[in-house]
């Protein structure tokens, strides 16, 4: 594909200076340290995992128009180092004819290795990618400017290559351990009973399933359509791969799967769940009943006094656990794994209903209670003090205590009495301790 030029007459004036003896060497010394070089990159390349994969690969998208032109440009640079060595090779056959090289010959080395004398003819219908114009049948170059022309290609080529094989080694192998864990948690899903249709769960399942299988046909065919390149990087393969759509769809599987652990749970430990259940609406029941009970007792002993209605059982509450018990014999999972944790706060929510009902109706016979207690609790101090048969306050103790013990019981007006009793013995008690003739009581 590409062939040198003929060599240029003697006559022809060579590009600056003439090489010297010493400077030719040099120069071919470099050329073929640099021969050296340019084709072991070529093998690599030819030889490389990713090149292999593309060649053999049903690409579609920007990675089949890429590889297209890189195909072209590897064409390109097989020739342009065919070119290359040729012009090496003719320099190395000047210098091979006489050990002190003669004047001619220095001029023709000189021509060779920094003159344009590379010719490089192009199939027909093609032009070098580099130039970006239109199709040219050849270009004629200096060895550096082929050589530069070679590495601009190669590390375009290398570029396209490394980043499709950085793909197909990362996510095709990711998304297969994510599917196979999507697998296993699919079949912890049957086993609770959450199914596409019947479940969120089951529902989100199939989601990833399908988005898991539409993102490893694409990146298996358009590697390219997830590279990220690196900003400012020049060198090839400067980027990553951009993992977003499968980093999304392991996160929507890290939710599922902690959503379907929380129903085994449920399974592992729902008897238990549904005793404590069972005991918790026992408790609001019995103490509901106790504050009615309370408050007949309360209306028929307590006078003018608003005692607040008692609600009745929670109905709704025992048929809704009658209900989870039903999804447990059937082993309906996921059903009951929401209705537990509703019932389970509602019920706590009913019992302390209940008690505060309680509270609220006894409410009466404990002011009655605490009145009972301040009364006595005075009538032994008075005891103390030696007023225990003072008249005064024997009326008004028999007054307050027959207001209390007796029923219906007014409590605005037994307490205005027990009041009474305690501000006349608590006028004894001070007379008691004042000096002179009436304190000597």
């Amino acid at each position: 594909m590409g062939v040198a030029g003929p060599f240029p007459g003697y006559a022809e004036r060579p590009p600056g200076p003439v090489l010297d003896r010493e400077g030719a060497d040099r120069a071919l010394a470099r050329l073929g340290a640099e021969h050296e070089a340019i084709e072991t990159s070529l093998l690599a390349l030819q030889d490389h995992a990713g090149r292999r994969l593309l060649e053999g690969a049903d690409l579609t998208g920007v990675t089949r128009e890429r590889w297209a032109a890189t195909e072209q440009s590897i064409a390109l640079l097989w020739g342009y180092f065919e070119a290359y060595a040729d012009a090496l090779a003719r320099a190395r056959a000047v210098r091979a004819r006489r050990r002190h090289p003669s004047r001619d010959d220095l001029l023709a080395l000189t021509d060779l290795l920094h003159g344009r004398s590379v010719v490089v003819a192009h199939a027909a219908g093609r032009s070098a990618p580099a130039g970006g114009g239109p199709a040219r049948l050849s270009e004629r170059f200096t060895l550096e400017e082929l050589v530069a022309r070679m590495n601009d290609l190669y590390a375009r080529s290398l570029d396209m290559v490394v980043a499709s094989d950085s793909v197909w080694s990362a996510l095709p192998a990711r998304i297969d351990l994510l599917a196979a864990e999507l697998h296993r948690t699919r079949s912890l899903a049957h086993s609770v009973g959450v199914r596409p249709g019947e479940h969120p769960a089951g529902d989100e399942l199939d989601a990833i399933t399908q988005e898991l299988t539409t993102l490893r046909t694409q990146v298996v065919s358009d590697p390219l359509a997830f590279w990220l390149s690196g900003p400012g990087s020049s060198a090839p393969g400067g980027g990553r791969p951009d993992t977003t759509r499968y980093d999304r769809a392991a996160r929507a599987l890290e939710d599922v799967r902690r959503e379907i652990e929380a129903v085994l749970a449920v399974r592992q430990d729902a008897e238990q769940r549904l005793g404590r259940l069972r005991d918790v609406l026992d408790r609001a029941d019995r103490t509901l009943a106790e504050a009615r009970a309370a408050r007949g007792e309360v209306l028929a002993k307590i006078a003018a006094s608003e005692v607040p209605a008692v609600s009745g059982p929670a109905t709704v509450l025992q048929e809704r656990l009658a209900a989870a018990s039903d999804y447990r014999r059937r082993a309906q999972w996921h059903r009951l794994s929401p209705l537990l944790e509703t019932l389970e706060a509602e019920a706590e929510e009913e019992l302390l209903r209940a008690r505060e009902s309680l509270t609220a109706v006894t409410a009466p016979l404990a002011v009655r209670a605490e009145l009972r207690g301040r009364l006595d609790a005075y009538r032994a101090k008075v005891t103390r003090h030696g007023l225990a048969e003072d008249p005064l306050l024997v009326e008004r103790y028999d007054v307050a205590r027959r207001m209390l013990w007796s029923a219906p019981c007014d409590l605005r007006v037994a307490a205005q009495a027990v009041r009474r009793y305690q501000d006349t013995a608590a006028e004894l008690f001070a007379q008691d301790r004042a000096p002179g003739p009436e304190g000597a009581r």
